[in-house]
């Protein structure tokens, strides 16, 4: 899309109309949850926010941001976290290490 279309698009978009569209929708349950594979590593190791964020060697908010989308993990970080999501038990035992 060129920056002379997306400005004609914008420039038609009704947002209110299109966020009582999706107020609607949440309301009959058609609204789609998405959730971040980074929560549920976490989530299936047992850990909360600080002792996965300790075990990782990042800071929570780092997480947090991980965990809401904002950021995505690199390098280390994301070879840790698909090891929690496959391997809980691993995670569990070096935290209460």
């Amino acid at each position: 899309m060129t920056d002379a279309q997306l400005a004609e698009w914008e420039a038609s978009r009704d947002l209110e109309a299109e966020l009582l569209e999706s107020v609607r929708q949440m309301k009959r349950g058609e609204g789609t949850v998405v959730h971040s594979p980074v929560i549920a590593a976490r989530q299936n190791s047992g850990l909360s926010q600080a002792q996965f964020a300790q075990l990782l060697g990042v800071s929570v908010r780092t997480l947090q941001g991980w965990e809401q989308g904002r950021k995505q993990p690199s390098g280390a970080a994301r070879t840790l976290i698909t090891l929690a999501q496959r391997n809980p038990q691993a995670l569990r035992d070096l935290a209460s290490a």
